[in-house]
């Protein structure tokens, strides 16, 4: 087993190096300027054709299995997870205050990321005749790029499928049992059983019944969980600007010792606020592309709903959450994980912050672990074929156990790694296809405008005929 993890670490140096990080960012960036900085020019805009679009009954329907709504919270349910309560916390404990700031960066360029993943993911995917849809990263690889490329993206399937028994599986697993066993005694093996029952009844419905939870439990426990944090923000609110003012003096020089915090460099800072940037809005990873491929809608609006989907996960629940650490100062306690997060909604909000986390890593995680066993049997689907989905479904529902009886740093690294490693194929292939995702947008924006031309036409023709 000792070999086994010091492997890990190697490749895990190697990953989260510097090309890593370059390659990451740069092509967040890249993707960023090639779409003339469209998730900050047009913010307001994706709201309105994404969630201002709820109520209205008028909205015309495409094909696809579920509602773009449904996508997002599907994709969601991966996201605003253990990583917006442990991963965030992590990032502080290991890196300093400083990292939140690198979180931020991955998040602001990210949103252009996941807005080509999911636009990409639909505009490739594939319709069976018996009514299936499948798409995603292996998709527009091999659709968009062409043959040639396939090795590329049964790579990259291969190590989504193995990845998902890490960041959507293990991870989630453990932080719950850690947490039931920290606040109620519950053994994590008890943990592990209970965890297997629910998510493989399930899962065993396919991506409509997943979709269906998750529409239900991700923005009911979200609001909960940011309301508790604005409520523990408010109470602290004149300690706000001195939190800030750590985030942004971490990030580019090193956080001194206080109490129970051992104090990072920079570079830790780095590290680990894009790491767990990434664990938490998957911008990069390309996972979201295989759920946002599944919606009844046309592909560029659809990334509209990717943009939002990172801006939510990360600039407002991950915010709200180093704030509240950093702002009820149980970073000196040298607590880490979901319990440093914990401590500090207990220490903000006496007798009830506590149990505000602990339900929201409960029905985060068991979200969490049900979209993932969609990303990780749709990957290896495509790599190996139909036949692997039910043994898929089987062994993921097995590694949860393992994941509640096992060591929660040696589940968090080696998840980082699978992300990393996952994430470089994908990576690549948008930058590849950015001339695509560029004529997309180009068409979606002139349709939009001649449907505002055509209504503005239709409501002077009305008052004149008045």
């Amino acid at each position: 087993m000792q070999g086994l993890l010091a492997v890990n670490d190697w490749v895990n140096n190697i990953v989260w190096g510097p090309p890593f990080m370059i390659l990451l960012v740069g092509t967040g960036l890249y993707l960023t300027i090639r779409l003339g900085f469209f998730q900050f020019t047009h913010l307001f805009f994706a709201w309105r054709r994404t969630f201002g679009t709820l109520f209205r009954r008028d909205q015309k329907v495409e094909k696809g299995a579920i509602t773009p709504f449904q996508a997002v919270t599907s994709a969601m349910a991966a996201t605003i997870g253990v990583g917006n309560i442990a991963g965030v916390a992590t990032a502080i404990a290991l890196g300093g205050p400083g990292a939140v700031f690198w979180m931020w960066i991955v998040a602001l360029v990210g949103m252009a990321t996941k807005l080509a993943e999911a636009t990409l993911g639909l505009k490739y995917r594939q319709v069976e005749s018996d009514g299936r849809v499948s798409g995603g990263v292996f998709y527009y690889i091999e659709y968009g790029l062409g043959k040639k490329w396939k090795w590329l993206a049964l790579l990259y399937a291969f190590l989504a499928g193995l990845a998902a028994f890490g960041i959507g599986n293990m991870v989630q697993a453990n932080t719950m049992a850690h947490a039931l066993e920290t606040s109620m005694g519950v053994p994590n093996w008890v943990t592990g059983l209970v965890v297997m029952f629910f998510v493989g009844l399930v899962t065993l419905g396919g991506i409509k019944r997943i979709a269906v939870t998750a529409e239900r439990i991700v923005p009911t426990m979200a609001l909960i969980y940011v309301i508790g944090a604005i409520g523990i923000l408010v109470s602290f609110y004149d300690q706000i600007p001195g939190a800030f003012a750590q985030i942004f003096a971490g990030a580019f020089t090193p956080a001194s010792a206080i109490g129970g915090f051992a104090g990072a460099t920079v570079a830790g800072a780095i590290r680990y606020g894009i790491a767990r940037g990434i664990f938490s809005n998957e911008a990069g990873l390309g996972s979201a592309s295989i759920v946002h491929a599944q919606a009844r809608n046309k592909p560029y609006a659809q990334g509209l709903w990717g943009m939002w989907e990172v801006f939510i996960d990360t600039l407002v629940v991950c915010t709200m959450t180093a704030l509240v650490i950093l702002v009820t100062g149980v970073i000196q306690t040298g607590q880490t994980g979901a319990e440093l997060t914990s401590s500090a909604f207990a220490s903000g909000l006496p007798g009830l912050g506590g149990w505000i986390v602990l339900m929201a890593i409960v029905l985060f995680s068991y979200t969490t672990m049900l979209t993932w066993n969609f990303y990780g049997e749709k990957s290896w689907e495509y790599a190996f074929g139909k036949r692997v989905i039910l043994p898929y479904r089987i062994i993921f529902v097995g590694f949860l156990f393992l994941g509640a009886i096992g060591g929660l740093t040696t589940v968090w690294d080696v998840s980082d790694t699978l992300n990393g490693l996952m994430a470089a194929p994908n990576l690549i292939a948008l930058v590849l296809l950015a001339g695509v995702l560029a004529k997309e947008k180009v068409q979606y924006m002139k349709e939009e405008r001649e449907k505002a031309m055509a209504a503005r036409k239709g409501s002077d023709g009305g008052k004149g005929g008045g």
